[in-house]
């Protein structure tokens, strides 16, 4: 027996293609190896922003989240254990499954065309899956992937990636962004009820800790 038998299982963020009326899971891509790192932003939507006094304490909408996270890929453990799939093209799958996200579909592009020759003038543009990050059972996001960088570091013979890192920027989508009823929408909301719970649940001392009594 190997290991340790009572050692937690670690989950595994990545992200997930939904269809966006339905609410069909189209694909769930995780991450090979959890980032160590995970940057967040939060800047403020207030409607005082241009300098009136009376707006200055109106919040004009949820705030505008970005999350940055680098994630390895590496054909090292499936190269050793036979795997055919990193045999054949390395991790150049995994690469294309989170690249192709920004991508419409193939056939969209081939259909829009088809519609234009015919004399269509206008083309509405291709409905892209809502994609979620995943990031636990305790945070799912509906996102806009904004960035999408790859270094591929190492190559077999046949000059596929074996070892590649993605840089992955990422803005979250709220109610600002989605139909409030949308499946997109509902998620954004639960996660912001969310926030207010844990919010409740945080240690920040009182008045005492700041060296104040009042604030008269």
């Amino acid at each position: 027996m190997t290991g340790y038998s009572r050692s937690p299982r670690v989950l595994k963020g990545g992200l997930v293609l939904m269809e966006r009326d339905s609410g069909s899971v189209i694909r769930a891509i995780a991450l090979q190896y959890n980032p160590e790192m995970l940057n967040r932003s939060v800047s403020m939507r207030g409607a005082g922003e241009d300098g009136d006094r009376l707006e200055a304490l109106r919040l004009s909408g949820p705030p505008v989240e970005t999350i940055n996270l680098e994630a390895v890929l590496d054909a090292s453990d499936g190269l050793a254990a036979g795997n055919a799939t990193s045999g054949e093209i390395g991790v150049a799958g995994d690469i294309a499954a989170l690249e192709t996200i920004l991508y419409p579909s193939a056939d969209s592009l081939a259909a829009q065309d088809a519609l234009a020759a015919r004399g269509m003038i206008e083309v509405l543009p291709v409905v892209a899956p809502l994609v979620l990050f995943v990031w636990g059972a305790k945070r799912i996001l509906p996102v806009r992937i904004t960035d999408f960088s790859v270094v591929e570091e190492m190559f077999d013979p046949a000059l596929n990636p074996i070892r590649a890192r993605i840089t992955l920027g990422m803005r979250a989508l709220s109610v600002n962004d989605l139909p409030f009823a949308s499946r997109g929408g509902s998620l954004s909301m639960v996660q912001h009820r969310l926030k207010e719970t844990l919010s409740a649940r945080g240690t920040t001392g009182g008045l005492a800790a700041l060296g104040a009594d009042s604030l008269g």
